[in-house]
């Protein structure tokens, strides 16, 4: 994979939907729509309904019961029996065990093959739904209902579904695709703020490997891009678009889906040797430095590239630096990654074109000085962001 990938995804792939919601397609073997919009969460239920299915599990995280027997009622005024399935909060609910769990859930409940789970929350319940859906019976459909801002631009859209074991983050999954996913733009109103600057970093992620209208719609107006009466459903809309368009040319990763781990290597190392107490996305913003350095460092990537991602990252709240472990504790973190092959570290990272852009290209087994000189780049005094931990301890991205 070099140099490939969309080069500007525009928004003439989203069909306007009832109320303004606008829809995009993601165009695999088995195509399935991503409704983005306010007041979307009027499509859930019609569309778990259509599926023809007569039960459902709606699994969910602690904190939203109430909307997850909402759901539930909405499917019970379709015609389907519905019941609720309450996962550990974030990572913790992405376990072996909480799978088992889940699954004693869909068979008490009678689930057969013709019938639907449903995911509600950020990108560890995603995950876990679709993981369950993956594997009950061999796979039932499964409908997604992200409410967190990282859950809508990634997590819950592309089929990546998996659990954590104790060996790393989702060494145990499936590519499972969605149904259906709704992401409705009202749940972000209540979404504390750094839940919102963190889900911005997959969205700045796209921006850099596919769609610069991204980047110019940050540097234009850094706070409309973090208000859901800005310019942040546009925003999503977008993101959302460059991931349909990679995914539907290579859903199992065989190639141009690694595009979508840029920051991932370096950010997984991060955040597993944290614990997971970084939020994912300020990971994925430092890992996006880090690996734009190493690019600086191979002589890929020019020194004002990488200083338009600190100063995008800046403008939104987003870490640029860490200095938390030293080199040889994440390069060994980093070596357990699951896109490397053999013993080589594999990073997308970008590079110059000539007509003044950027494209994403990979680089196999950096020398140790490159990394070196990348580690001395991006380490510096790095709390955890926002000043303590965050309380879902979301974490879920592309590399998944």
């Amino acid at each position: 994979m070099t140099g490939t990938g969309p080069t500007g995804a525009d928004r003439t792939g989203a069909a306007p939907g009832p109320g303004g919601v606008r829809t995009v397609t993601v165009a695999t073997a088995n195509p399935y729509p991503v409704h983005i919009g306010r007041g979307a969460t009027q499509l859930l239920a019609p569309a778990v309904a259509d599926l023809g299915a007569a039960r459902a599990v709606v699994v969910h995280q602690p904190a939203l019961a109430g909307t997850a027997r909402r759901v539930c009622a909405e499917l019970e005024r379709q015609g389907l029996a519905a019941t609720t399935h309450e996962l550990p909060d974030a990572e913790d609910g992405k376990t072996v065990a909480a799978a088992s769990a889940c699954w004693d859930t869909c068979a008490r409940h009678g689930l057969t093959r013709r019938d639907v789970v449903v995911g509600v929350g950020g990108g560890a319940a995603t995950d876990v739904a679709g993981f369950v859906a993956a594997t009950w019976m061999r796979g039932v459909p499964v409908v997604q209902y992200p409410t967190t801002l990282l859950a809508m631009v990634d997590a819950a859209v592309g089929g990546k579904t998996g659990i954590n074991t104790a060996a790393g983050k989702n060494l145990v999954g499936a590519f499972h695709e969605p149904s259906a996913v709704i992401a409705d733009i009202d749940v972000l109103d209540t979404l504390p703020r750094r839940e919102l600057v963190a889900g911005s970093a997959e969205i700045i992620k796209a921006g850099f490997i596919a769609d610069p209208a991204i980047l110019a719609l940050y540097e234009a107006d850094p706070a409309a891009a973090l208000d859901p009466d800005g310019t942040l459903p546009e925003l999503v809309e977008r993101a959302v678009q460059v991931k349909a368009s990679v995914v539907a040319s290579d859903l199992h990763e065989a190639g141009l889906r690694e595009i979508l781990n840029y920051g991932h290597t370096y950010g997984h190392a991060v955040e597993h040797h944290e614990q997971y107490r970084w939020r994912h996305g300020d990971a994925v913003a430092v890992g996006m430095v880090f690996e734009a350095e190493l690019a600086r460092a191979a002589g890929l990537l020019s020194a004002g590239a990488v200083d338009r991602h600190r100063r995008i990252l800046r403008s939104v709240g987003l870490p640029v630096s860490y200095d938390g472990a030293d080199l040889a504790t994440l390069t060994t973190a980093m070596g357990r990654d699951k896109k490397n092959r053999g013993a080589a570290i594999r990073f997308v990272v970008l590079r110059d074109t000539p007509g003044g852009g950027t494209e994403p290209t990979r680089l196999d087994g950096p020398d140790p000085d490159l990394l070196a000189a990348a580690y001395a780049a991006t380490a510096g005094a790095a709390p955890v962001p926002g000043g303590d931990a965050p309380t879902s301890r979301e974490g879920h991205g592309e590399d998944e």
